[in-house]
């Protein structure tokens, strides 16, 4: 019999390892996608301030440069800064446009727009 008690300690002790395992395993794969999904959402976020701000300024008439448009409150946290290059017969330019959240690069868009 008391051979039998030094079995069941063993599996107990086994059982209880196992499951602290799986328990790590778990907590570090919801810490993991929360994460991911933030990362996600900044990008995306970024993405559509990005569009947005691009479709302002192909609205605008042809100039040499161009001011960010203001970004709403619920983005204060993000920024816009808008780049243009000019091309040699200066009918046309590349509009990039990068914007930043916390003082990191998350989209960037590029488009070209034309002197009528």
């Amino acid at each position: 019999m008391s051979g039998e008690r030094g079995n069941t300690l063993v599996e107990a002790a086994v059982a209880l390892a196992l499951i602290g395992i799986i328990g790590v395993c778990f907590l570090s794969a919801v810490a993991t996608s929360s994460s991911s999904r933030m990362i996600a959402d900044e990008q995306t976020s970024g993405r559509i301030l990005a569009e947005s701000q691009m479709e302002e300024l192909r609205k605008m008439s042809y100039a040499l440069t161009y001011d960010p448009i203001p970004i709403s409150d619920e983005y204060a946290s993000y920024s816009a800064v808008v780049d243009i290059d000019p091309f040699r017969n200066g009918s046309i330019q590349k509009i990039t446009v990068t914007i930043t959240h916390r003082n990191k690069e998350v989209a960037t868009l590029e488009s070209y727009k034309v002197n009528r």
